[in-house]
């Protein structure tokens, strides 16, 4: 049965064309290895152009006083110190050169006026860290990393989705997909697997991920033995559109607070002065004139509230939201435009700045945001758990098989600090892409059984199955994506309760129940209908995993508030959760003491606090 699908034979395969899966597989290649590299969508399609801030790395172009030290502090004190301190590291030290390479292979920067390039202030940096193009920087990443890429003789398969992962024994061997366009099954065999498909936002209503971020990579992962970490921790975007509803969760960039932009509840008050945390109040501006004047450039001045950590800011808008303080649609108000105070030429000044939000909220919203505040409210955003990887290599704890990127944990602990992601692509891609070509270079090719494929063939033709015979009867999948998301929204969203997420978990099973039951119809070619219900697989996948840890972790720290343990736990500081497939194929939960931070960033943490 398996000879009949065309079968590819490569080094390194590798999922996911955004950032990280296009840097792994330019590093993976520039080793003088075999790529393939397979994407849901179009090649520039990647989720990756959303990221719009722009890409953190301590240059200290716009501000001396930065350096890796600072960014490694930033990054532990963000994550609530659950994160992976060699990541960490790792990633302070790297991402400057990331940041020149991707320079040097074209991409065009903000410029400062002496022509270095131009670092703007972002939530939870000390320091001006951010390398933008405008607001556009995800979208100038993916560019310049295609425009290199395509001279380093990689294959891409577009508009081709993975089933399943292949083994040969323990480790991996290769993948099982089709090409979305004609439903064509096909085989890829390899040696090394770089998983790199992004998050998971898809399983919640109200999200900024693209139709693609089904959690791909976290299940495919896992249902190939790799072990998931720190699922509980989901970033709630403090500023998603919230009107009209057909764009509800399109992300406003960070960059806006960065520029000036305040927050108001619907009396006009500033709201976010009412609330900082007391590890960040000595980093915290006492009044709006001292955080105006850090905005500009004032490297005697502190931050606004506004510019405090995602988690912080998102609950602090849910809040007044509750309290009955919201705007008309039920979220706040983000005001850039009162800047007209500040500067003569405030609408000229906002368009250089914020290009893509001016368009997005003329376009969008009929609203023009050099003259009105908008309105918005926290979205699903990202998930800082993933793969369980190594710090150095980004192996999984599955021999060959690789992670990078949101698809990989371990960095960002419990809160990602906003342009991390971006950086983090290009430094774990670039890793992940090295340590991958030397795995393939090391290692025999895997041999793939036929029973694998004939499994993972009936797998993914079961709804076809279920449609003749149920005589069109069965439930089709979006009614089962439809509620889940609606109950992962409500039970396990931004603010947990123990009864909510013990409902949560009992409605993943019956949800489970009904996917095993849905039924697609038509044929193979163009049947977005049977994309969804493959796709429903990773999506109960993850949810699972993400409420399980949740339940665990009985305190709140960053990404994950308990309603009924609204305080951090000293004990839960020293533990990461880890998801993993018991051998009875249920999941599993255990925790994991955190690896003792050396003495020499011991005390960097200390000397920044």
């Amino acid at each position: 049965m398996a000879t009949n699908y065309e079968t590819f034979e490569y080094d390194v395969l590798v999922i996911g064309a955004g950032g990280a899966g296009l840097r792994a597989a330019i590093e993976a290649s520039a080793a003088g290895v075999k790529v393939g590299l397979v994407c849901k969508s179009l090649l520039g399609k990647a989720h990756t152009v959303m990221a719009e801030g722009g890409m953190a790395a301590a240059m200290g172009n716009a501000d001396d006083r930065d350096n890796w030290k600072v960014h490694f502090a930033d990054t532990m004190r963000g994550g609530q110190y659950v994160n992976n301190w060699r990541m960490a590291e790792l990633h302070a030290k790297e991402a400057p050169a990331r940041v020149y390479e991707l320079e040097a292979w074209g991409a065009v920067f903000d410029r400062t006026k002496d022509g270095k390039i131009l670092q703007r202030n972002f939530g939870g940096h000390r320091y001006p860290r951010l390398a933008h193009v405008g607001d556009r920087t995800g979208l100038e990443l993916i560019r310049t990393l295609q425009d290199h890429g395509i001279h380093q003789g990689i294959t891409v398969h577009m508009e081709w989705t993975i089933v399943t992962l292949l083994k040969d024994g323990s480790r991996i061997a290769g993948a099982f997909g089709y090409d979305r366009e004609r439903g064509r099954f096909k085989i890829f065999k390899a040696k090394a697997v770089v998983v790199a498909s992004g998050g998971l936002g898809r399983a919640y209503r109200i999200t900024s991920n693209s139709w693609e971020g089904t959690g791909d990579g976290h299940s495919l992962a896992y249902h190939a033995g790799a072990e998931l970490l720190d699922m509980e921790f989901i970033q709630f975007h403090p500023t998603g559109m919230i009107w009209p509803p057909s764009v509800q969760g399109l992300l406003v960039t960070e960059g806006v607070r960065g520029e000036g932009g305040v927050l108001r509840n619907k009396d006009g008050k500033r709201f976010m002065y009412d609330d900082i945390p007391d590890n960040y109040k000595s980093q915290t501006s006492t009044d709006p004139e001292e955080g105006w004047r850090y905005t500009q450039g004032d490297k005697n001045a502190r931050r606004p509230p506004e510019l405090l950590t995602r988690d912080h800011v998102a609950r602090c808008i849910n809040r007044e939201v509750k309290a009955g303080r919201g705007s008309p649609h039920g979220g706040v108000f983000l005001d850039i435009s009162w800047i007209k105070e500040k500067l003569p030429n405030a609408a000229e000044h906002i368009k250089k700045k914020l290009p893509s939000m001016y368009h997005q909220f003329i376009q969008l919203a009929n609203l023009d945001i050099t003259k009105e505040p908008m309105e918005v409210g926290p979205t699903t955003h990202y998930v800082m758990g993933g793969v369980r990887v190594d710090g150095d290599t980004q192996m999984s704890t599955v021999p060959g098989l690789f992670a990078a990127g949101e698809c990989a944990a371990g960095l960002h602990g419990a809160n990602r600090l906003g342009g991390n992601s971006l950086s983090d692509l290009l430094v774990f891609g670039k890793r992940a892409g090295e340590y991958a070509a030397k795995y393939a270079k090391e290692n025999p090719e895997g041999q793939v059984s036929d029973e694998q494929i004939e499994a993972a063939v009936r797998e993914a033709l079961a709804p076809f199955e279920r449609g003749s015979s149920s005589g069109g009867s069965a439930e089709g999948p979006y009614q089962v994506q439809h509620d889940l998301q609606n109950m992962m929204q409500e039970l396990v969203g931004i603010v947990r309760r123990e009864d909510e997420m013990a409902r949560a978990l009992e409605g993943l099973g019956k949800l489970e129940e009904r996917a095993s039951k849905t039924s697609v119809y038509g044929n193979r070619e163009y049947n977005p209908g049977w994309h969804t219900a493959l796709d429903l697989k990773h999506l109960l996948t993850v949810s699972e995993a993400i409420t399980l840890s949740a339940l665990d972790r009985k305190e709140s720290r960053g990404g994950h508030f308990r309603e009924d343990f609204p305080n951090k736990d000293a004990g839960a500081a020293k533990v990461n959760t880890v998801i993993f497939k018991g051998a009875d194929g249920s999941m599993q939960l255990r925790r994991e003491p955190i690896p003792d931070i050396p003495e020499v960033l011991k005390q960097v943490v200390e000397e920044m606090k």
